[in-house]
């Protein structure tokens, strides 16, 4: 188990990895503010184009549980040094492609990069840091893991417009090939802690690891908030944002890539705040999560009702600085995977909860592509205001899956409590909640 204090080797390991998380970010966001100059690059329509995010994000949704898998058997260490070592060689690849076959194949090695960094990094904080601190270091991570995404807005924005792709791309994959070098020096567990079994895994255990934690309803219930909270910050930051404000609400391009960066840091400042909050009472999580999705409710209702299509730009900071809150709020889906999970299946269990995000992502900005093409010569704001309509559709199947699993874990919380065994929040019972049988 994790020491009772963070120590001094715990930060620097911390620190060494949360970058090449920062890295990774980047690289998956560098798309956001680069897509219309991709659409003419490789000759590709709106459904071409977000099949360059559905990809990455597909890939990344579909490594999630043999990423949880390959940091519990090799360890986050190897796990990271892999993952920088791919991203690298998928943006290289990526800033030299000139057809749309192999742009797309370097967008999958992207994303097989990608998918390993954000589940190491949980593992090193969960073994290096004390289980009171374990939320707020990763809300904490996943805020600077942002600084990524800010750095794919207006900076990306100038650098593609003065030195151009081929050797913005370059630059940034080589320098995440060689970082490679620092993240093989880190250590998967304190000194002087026993280390973790590493013995090859049959895959009939690997499948009962992934299927033991499904049947946990804390971990049930991460995924959903995880799929609820973080899909809409990744559709507009990821790929649709940037030509929704520029195309639908008229806006200059490098007035949209200032507007995405609102995005960016409304999870800077809420990504500290609200771990801190957890941290010290955790019993606020599901409150948390239930006031943000009725904030991006209401949201999603005025952007997709305003009158003629064109939102006020004062209204459209507020909505983004909103739904930037999703980010941070998805950081509760992994600290309930680490409350309700044993170390060893921590790993599987935050692999089978990212999954739930970019799942919701790859939907989103699979339909969103489609309808957009399908809408043709309309006018851009009454395209994406029926395009948009997708991400209402998935917020609300979130939304309802969220709710029913809240209840199945509270409930388990209580039988548990009932039984004499130790439980990771003590809940108030509700009068709207019945007593056990």
């Amino acid at each position: 188990m994790p020491v009772d204090r963070a120590t001094r080797q715990a930060w620097l390991i911390w620190t060494t990895a949360v970058i090449i998380y920062v890295a990774a970010v980047f690289h998956r966001s560098s798309l956001g503010v680069a897509g219309l100059q991709a659409g003419e690059r490789f000759g590709v329509g709106p459904a071409g184009l977000g099949t360059f995010t559905v990809l990455q994000i597909g890939v990344y949704a579909a490594m999630q549980i043999p990423t949880g898998v390959l940091v519990d058997r090799f360890g986050p260490r190897r796990v990271l040094t892999a993952a920088a070592l791919l991203m690298g060689l998928g943006q290289l690849l990526f800033a030299v492609a000139h057809s749309y076959p192999l742009g797309l194949t370097a967008r999958a090695v992207l994303g097989l990069g990608d998918a390993m960094t954000w589940v190491s990094v949980l593992r090193l904080v969960a073994a290096h840091f004390p289980a009171r601190k374990y939320a707020l270091v990763v809300s904490f991570s996943a805020a600077l893991g942002a600084l990524g995404n800010l750095v794919a807005t207006v900076p990306l924005t100038l650098l593609l417009g003065s030195v151009g792709w081929t050797l913005t791309f370059l630059v940034a994959g080589g320098a995440t090939a060689v970082y490679a070098l620092v993240t093989a020096r880190l250590r998967d567990h304190p000194a002087g802690a026993p280390a973790p079994e590493t013995e090859p895994i049959p895959l009939r255990t690997v499948l009962h690891r992934v299927a033991t934690a499904w049947r946990v309803p804390g971990t049930r219930l991460g995924f959903w908030v995880h799929f609820t909270t973080m899909f809409a910050p990744a559709v507009l930051g990821l790929l649709w944002g940037f030509p929704y404000l520029v195309r639908a609400q008229g806006m200059s391009e490098h007035a949209a890539s200032s507007l995405l960066s609102v995005l960016v840091i409304g999870a800077l400042v809420g990504g500290p705040l609200l771990g801190g909050a957890i941290g010290r009472r955790p019993e606020l999580r599901m409150p948390l999560v239930g006031l943000y999705l009725a904030a991006a409710v209401a949201v999603w209702a005025v952007l997709l009702t305003w009158p003629g299509g064109r939102v006020p730009a004062p209204l459209l900071v507020v909505a983004f600085a909103l739904i930037s809150l999703g980010g941070p709020a998805s950081s509760i889906g992994f600290a309930l995977a680490r409350d309700y999970n044993p170390l060893h299946r921590v790993g599987t269990a935050t692999g089978v909860v990212n999954v739930g995000g970019f799942v919701a992502t790859t939907v989103s900005a699979l339909g969103i592509g489609l309808v957009l093409d399908r809408a043709g010569a309309a006018a851009p704001a009454q395209a994406f205001r029926v395009a948009l309509l997708v991400v209402v559709a998935v917020l609300a199947l979130g939304i309802w899956r969220t709710i029913v699993w809240w209840h199945r874990a509270r409930a388990a919380v209580f039988a548990a409590a009932e039984r004499g065994e130790d439980v990771p929040v003590q809940l108030r019972r509700r009068r709207w909640e019945l007593q056990p049988a």
